[in-house]
């Protein structure tokens, strides 16, 4: 039976290694695969899922107003996937999410989405907002913080290395400008909230 699942984690824990693994297990087996990656997210070049260990894979974008469960019958019609992978997966819209329930509900098809559960700001993404509530099942994908505590939280650093507490949503980096914390360490970067 097809379920949506959601993979979620801060920052650097590796949610790309375990998208890109769960896709190899498939294809060895002689399934095919289908991975999806937010458009705007072009830190691995156009069209690409990548670990920061090394491995990559490329992959078709989506973008703000894009229908995913009609690209997804498309790629149906083409060569069925076995299952269908989304990464950056915080980037989603709300429709869009509803879009792969339906991937998962009408056509059959397992759909595994990863990404960020919040922002900096502490703040859910609409699209993880809505993948916590419909999605089948919920998996955390573990980091650290420094102080050896699991991860929860996410800083925004400027060019000095200050945490930010406020700015757009959505702004595209790696190390050099998020670390993923504990929320004790992530309240004491921020000052206790980011909008008190």
């Amino acid at each position: 039976m097809a379920k949506l699942y959601f993979h979620f984690s801060t920052m650097n824990a590796g949610k790309s290694t375990v998208l890109l693994q769960a896709s190899h297990n498939y294809r060895e087996r002689g399934m095919q695969t289908y991975l999806l990656t937010a458009k705007v997210d072009g830190r691995a070049g156009p069209g690409r899922v990548a670990s920061r260990i090394g491995i990559g894979e490329q992959a078709d974008t989506f973008a703000p107003g894009d229908d995913l469960f009609h690209r997804v019958q498309e790629r149906l019609a083409q060569a069925p996937p076995a299952c269908i992978f989304i990464d950056e997966a915080q980037f989603l819209e709300p429709a869009q999410v509803w879009d792969l329930a339906r991937v998962v509900d009408d056509l059959g098809v397992p759909v595994m989405c990863y990404g960020l559960r919040v922002d900096f700001r502490g703040e859910l993404f609409p699209g993880s907002a809505t993948l916590l509530a419909l999605a089948d099942e919920l998996r955390e994908v573990r980091t650290i913080c420094h102080c050896g505590r699991k991860a929860t939280m996410v800083v925004r650093k400027d060019a000095n290395g200050r945490a930010l507490r406020d700015g757009a949503q959505v702004q595209i980096g790696g190390n050099e400008t998020y670390v993923s914390l504990c929320r004790r360490h992530w309240r004491e970067a921020v000052g206790d909230r980011p909008n008190s």
